[in-house]
């Protein structure tokens, strides 16, 4: 697991600024040295910090170092996508299926240093109180308090930031951080409607590596996360302070002051590069690690039981169950009759299974593997949906579902996200002829593939009982389980928070997760917490009930 540093990191990293700063300013002007950083570059930095791939020893992620803003492995096939139980690693040399969290990651507040830097350098160059950096920046800290909330409860929010005088911030109750984010995107969302009106181009399309500059584009991306955070917040609809459903219908009944998501166009995506920024897998690990993940029982099963042929776009048929004539293997007789496009040949591992067995059977092609056509022959892979069009339309269908909101139509949305996964991965939606693309055991290297057609009918998969809306409960749970197929190797750890929340699917539990077998709850405080920040951490735990800092402890959001 990898190493997350404390808070005390951005302290000791601001303090070193800030002196340094100290001394410059008594000297005389220097303009071959400047004294701080354009806005523009650090928003750069900052947006790059937001994909998961950066670590302080390589700006690609691909060396060793002290993780910058990655959440615990949010980038696609990183650690959190283990945890989501959309594959298991079947190897401990390179990584476990355990769920042992208890030095959880305070990263993401040396990326919130920057955008502090970020909305004071903007000012210092000539900006309005209001601008398209503090806009932006708004929304960052929205994302990343979001995300450490969510993962280990209460959270240092206020003093955050005063950390080069205060090395031993308060935590701030969940509940208020909740309430600030919720604030900070209505005011993101305000002051770029007059950043638009006012045609602002200041955010260089070379540094915004989303959205090329386009403010727009943001404001759309502001209000479709509030939706994703207001979703979070189910167990706490009650609330009058929070007003949850009254908010979200504010958000989805208004779309001239809050516009939201057109289409995939607008997802907030990290797309891959093939010199600077590879994709987690490729032709250059192939080699030593294609062989050393499989496919997760819970995600393939979800996609079995229903016959969804997205199955054959990210994975790969468990060769042991497909006949020998289609390739199988040969320990196998071939009346077993199975090809590899029929979905009884598709077999995950369970995330619970000790990893020794699993290593195991592995290698006997008893489980699917992933695709290797896919995810291992470029350098690019897929982009990596942080926030994206699919998920939004999962959140308005739920929120109809419960009742939120009394405009629209839940099947509408929940088919429409359903539609849109499909055409992510190349599967039109009016198309019935289709073809797979597999690697079979025979073949062992990067551009060698069998490819097999198959059938497939959209219209004739939605009929299913199992898949067409029923509404009710089975309509909620139908939402979750489609929302969780499409959010496969992207957005970060919204797939483990929404089955914490809901239920779905059932995460797989044993042995191989740790925890004496127990899914956990949320991450415990970083270790160094314990000794630099004691009296602050013992409080913080005190306020959520808790005797120790425990990964079982069930936190306010959850309540």
């Amino acid at each position: 697991m990898k190493h997350f540093k404390n808070i005390l990191i951005a302290a000791l990293g601001s303090t070193l600024i800030l002196s340094c700063n100290k001394t410059i300013d008594k000297l005389q002007a220097d303009p071959n040295n400047p004294t701080s950083v354009l806005p523009n570059l650090t928003l750069g930095s900052i947006l790059t910090d937001m994909s998961g791939t950066v670590t302080n020893a390589s700006a690609s992620g691909a060396g060793s170092g002290t993780p910058v803003g990655t959440l615990g492995g949010i980038n696609s096939w990183d650690a959190v996508h283990r945890w989501n139980q959309y594959y298991c690693s079947n190897y401990n040399y390179y990584s476990t299926n355990t769920y042992l969290w208890q030095n959880g990651p305070f990263d993401g507040y040396l990326v919130l240093k920057n955008v502090a830097q970020m909305d004071s350098s903007a000012l210092h160059s000539g900006q309005s109180a209001v601008n398209a950096f503090e806009a932006v920046g708004r929304f960052v800290r929205a994302f990343y308090y979001y995300n450490m909330t969510c993962m280990m409860g209460d959270i240092p929010q206020g003093q955050d930031l005063q950390a080069f005088v205060n090395p031993t911030p308060a935590y701030t109750p969940q509940k208020q951080v909740f309430q600030y984010i919720l604030n900070s995107l209505d005011s993101a969302n305000n002051e770029l409607t007059t950043l638009i009106n006012a045609d602002d181009k200041t955010l260089s399309p070379t540094q915004d590596i989303y959205y090329n500059g386009d403010l727009t584009k943001w404001q759309k991306l502001v209000n479709s996360f509030r939706l994703r955070v207001l979703i979070s917040l189910s167990q706490q609809a009650s609330d009058a302070d929070l007003n949850i459903a009254q908010q979200f219908a504010s958000v989805f009944g208004n779309p001239a002051k809050y516009p939201l998501f057109q289409g995939q166009a607008d997802d907030l995506k990290f797309v891959y590069q093939p010199t600077y920024n590879l994709y987690y897998f490729s032709p250059a690990n192939y080699g030593s690690i294609a062989a050393r993940y499989n496919m997760a029982q819970t995600y393939v099963q979800a996609l079995t039981n229903l016959d969804d042929a997205r199955v054959f776009v990210t994975s790969e048929p468990a060769w042991k169950l497909v006949d020998t004539v289609y390739g199988g293997s040969d320990s196998l007789p071939v009346a077993t009759g199975l090809k590899p496009t029929d979905f009884a040949a598709f077999n995950g591992a369970s995330t619970g299974e000790d990893i020794t067995k699993m290593n195991t059977e592995a290698p006997t092609g008893i489980y699917s593997l992933i695709n290797r056509k896919r995810y291992f022959d470029t350098y690019v892979g897929e982009p990596d949906v942080l926030v994206g069009y699919k998920e939004m339309c999962f959140n308005i269908a739920e929120a109809i579902n419960r009742g939120w909101i009394t405009t629209g139509n839940a099947e509408t949305w929940y088919r429409t996200g359903i539609g849109e996964s499909f055409e992510f991965y190349g599967l039109d939606t009016t198309k019935t002829s289709f073809t797979a693309t597999f690697q079979k055991p025979s073949q062992t290297s990067v551009g060698s593939y069998t490819t097999f057609p198959f059938t497939f009918s959209f219209s004739a998969y939605y009929n299913q009982s199992a898949v067409q809306y029923a509404g009710g409960i089975t309509g909620l749970n139908q939402i979750l389980l489609q929302k969780y197929i499409a959010m496969f190797q992207n957005s970060g750890w919204e797939a483990y928070f929404n089955y914490r929340r809901t239920g779905i699917p059932a995460f797989q539990s044993g042995v191989g997760i740790g925890n004496s077998g127990v899914i956990p709850k949320r991450w415990a405080y970083p270790v160094n917490e314990q000794s630099v920040n004691t009296t602050n951490w013992k409080a913080a735990l005190a306020n959520q009930g808790f005797s120790t800092d425990d990964l079982n402890g069930t936190m306010w959001l959850l309540k």
